[in-house]
């Protein structure tokens, strides 16, 4: 609670200031109630400088013992094998990079069922040592059993940094260990990097239109989320092999409230999955209609491809949200992106700047989306587009 001293003169400034009610007026005095959060906006008005936030100084802790950037290695499941999402491997080439910084260890962090497999692979993208909790309880997903395993970890080694993967189980995961922790946690970044010692996690706000910089100085581990495709994968160690260290922990019974009675996988009509596909073709307001995206299936057929969509056409209910790309979407880093119909908002250019070869089609000669592909074709895609497919069709034959 915030500390008022007794030169306090009652002009009233701080009441009027506080965004929580939590200052009155007693006795021409200023009192504070429980709703206060130290939030310090009255501190800055009081004209006498008679409040103050507590001394921290006292029971800061000591963070000298945390080292180690940490890489939370995802195991996927598509009903027939398992594999790494390549965003675990996005991780620990940045992860490297930022432990080269700090002088310290990367550590890769596998839980799951047979993971031996992937120990050579992930030693080759620079970790130094891979932290494996393995078992049949682990072989699905579950927040409480790999929340447990991650806190039983992180309090036993004290990593400095914890990067996660922002993808459906990375973002049901972290803020679990966050919580449990009491620590921040940085989410959707798109970049990282160190100064004066501390993680530097950058992330767009409000709505894409300012990259905000984030650093926790008085907590640990400092972690963050990471979206997939935003870093490039980097065989650092080609050949080496990590450190592997066998944690037998043990599934909490609180696991046992959530099981497994079935899996559906829906099949993928065409190409492969948006944020994991070499060549995406994407589809804005301009393709109006399911005709138009009709072009984009076909065309993608052709290419091996996959289709993804604006969030103007989102919006119009022309594909399910899980197709967006942009800032509230999937991030893609394909070798070939073809934009039909979008207009290039700075939320879309985000989800898809990092793509190698960009493709624009727009009517307008002026829409922005013209300012960040390599080529681009000023017409309307619905009458360009059979063009396209019919010359793909005959080049392959």
């Amino acid at each position: 609670m915030i500390q008022i001293a007794s030169n306090c003169v009652g002009c009233g400034k701080c009441v009027s200031t506080c965004p929580f009610g939590a200052l009155s007026l007693v006795n021409r005095k200023a009192v504070a109630n429980a709703s206060c959060t130290m939030c310090g906006a009255c501190v800055s008005v009081c004209p006498v400088k008679a409040l103050s936030l507590p001394a921290s100084g006292a029971v800061k802790k000591d963070l000298s013992a945390y080292k180690g950037v940490w890489a939370f290695i995802e195991i996927s499941d598509n009903g027939q094998k398992q594999s790494v999402r390549p965003v675990g491997f996005e991780l620990l080439s940045k992860g490297r990079e930022l432990a080269d910084q700090l002088g310290e260890e990367l550590c890769a962090v596998v839980i799951g069922d047979n993971i031996q497999p992937y120990f050579a692979e992930l030693s080759s993208y620079g970790a130094d040592k891979i932290y494996a909790v393995e078992g049949p309880a682990y072989h699905d997903y579950n927040t409480a059993a790999y929340a447990n395993a991650m806190v039983t970890l992180i309090k036993k080694y004290n990593p400095s940094v914890v990067l996660y993967p922002s993808t459906y189980i990375g973002r049901d995961l972290s803020p679990r260990i966050s919580s449990e922790l009491f620590v921040g946690l940085t989410a959707d970044c798109t970049g990282l990097s160190i100064q004066d010692g501390l993680l530097i996690q950058t992330r767009p706000a409000f709505g894409g239109n300012i990259m905000a910089d984030i650093k926790c100085p008085d907590y640990r581990p400092q972690m963050s989320t990471v979206r997939p495709n935003v870093f490039k994968k980097v065989v650092t160690r080609p050949g080496a092999m990590a450190q592997v260290i066998n944690e037998p922990i043990a599934v909490p019974a609180e696991a046992g409230k959530v099981r497994i009675v079935s899996k559906h996988m829906d099949p993928i009509a065409c190409g492969e999955k948006l944020d994991e596909a070499e060549v995406v073709l994407a589809g804005g307001r301009g393709m109006k209609d399911k005709a138009g995206f009709d072009l984009l299936e076909s065309l993608a057929c052709e290419l091996g491809g996959a289709v993804g969509a604006s969030r103007a056409a989102i919006d119009l209910g022309l594909k399910p949200k899980e197709k967006q790309i942009g800032q509230s979407g999937v991030t893609v880093a394909a070798k070939l992106y073809v934009a039909c119909g979008i207009s290039g908002a700075v939320q879309h250019i985000v989800g898809m700047e990092h793509s190698d070869t960009i493709i624009a089609v727009n009517k307008d000669a002026n829409a922005p989306i013209f300012n960040v592909c390599k080529y681009g074709f000023v017409g309307d895609a619905r009458q360009i587009l059979p063009k396209v497919i019919d010359g793909v069709k005959k080049a392959k034959n």
